[in-house]
């Protein structure tokens, strides 16, 4: 018996297994030398922003199921906690901003080529968003990892087009021109849309709470660009991206691109 406990022992999964800790640990790794205090920082967060953009896409393609079949309080449920998470990343850039420009120009030509607009996995988080741009796939090389799944999620249809199939199980008719569109163009605002809301707005009050849950959100990643063009404005300014990526330039583009521009577009009628 107590052979059998110390192989239970021997074998029993521990909280470092489960996370996998002897790996993720160790991936903070400087590349300044001797290495600069900030550059950890720089890492941490940066390697933190992906496993919350990792999690924001299992949720969104969460969304994009509760939509097709109609599933009103799962949708809530899930935008609940994708808004939540939007408010996390928000906050996290007060932690980047402790970083002052000279810090960050300490270690910045380790950075070489790197430059977050390399990241595969904010780009097809606009992508399932509805935010199609296949012009920043040049942004991406063969040799970067899983960039094959940005072409994939630019011919998907994104968390907009599910969402009209959940308006049209809750009785609107969607435009033809909707339904047939290019999918791997950005959503644009619709004016039938538009007035069917409102009436849903008005006569269904669990549809409200899900609309101004999606508001939230929407909200909240226009926050989380603003506050991200400003950090990365008072750290660099004006000057080139890394890997001559176009910086500050390139980012205030996509300021206050709404999400859902049919729910902002009707706020001044309810």
């Amino acid at each position: 018996m107590l052979a059998n406990r110390r192989a239970f022992d021997v074998m029993a999964l521990t909280y470092s297994d489960y996370l996998q800790l002897d790996r993720l640990l160790t991936l903070q790794r400087a590349r300044s030398e001797p290495p600069e205090h900030d550059e950890m920082l720089f890492i941490v967060i940066h390697q933190v922003y992906e496993l919350w953009f990792k999690l924001l896409l299992h949720e969104v393609d969460k969304l994009k199921r509760d939509f097709s079949a109609n599933d009103l309080f799962g949708a809530i449920h899930t935008f609940k906690r994708a808004r939540t998470v939007m408010k996390t990343l928000v906050g996290q850039l007060d932690i980047l901003e402790t970083m002052t420009p000279m810090s960050f120009t300490s270690f910045r030509d380790r950075l070489e080529s790197a430059s977050g607009f390399q990241s595969v996995q904010f780009r097809e988080l606009e992508f399932v968003l509805g935010y199609k741009r296949p012009d920043v796939l040049k942004y991406q090389t063969e040799s970067t990892p899983f960039h094959d799944r940005l072409p994939r999620r630019l011919r998907e249809r994104s968390l907009v087009d599910h969402f009209y199939d959940f308006l049209e199980h809750r009785g609107v008719d969607i435009p033809s021109e909707l339904r047939e569109k290019d999918v791997t163009t950005p959503t644009e605002p619709n004016e039938p849309i538009q007035d069917a809301l409102l009436k849903l707005y008005q006569g269904e009050p669990n549809l409200a709470i899900l609309f101004e849950l999606m508001t939230d959100f929407d909200e909240g990643l226009q926050e989380w660009r603003y506050r991200h063009v400003k950090v990365v404005e008072r750290t660099i300014g004006a000057k080139r991206g890394t890997g001559g990526s176009p910086g500050i330039a390139f980012l205030k583009q996509s300021l206050f691109k709404a999400i859902f521009p049919d729910l902002w577009a009707i706020r001044h009628r309810l």
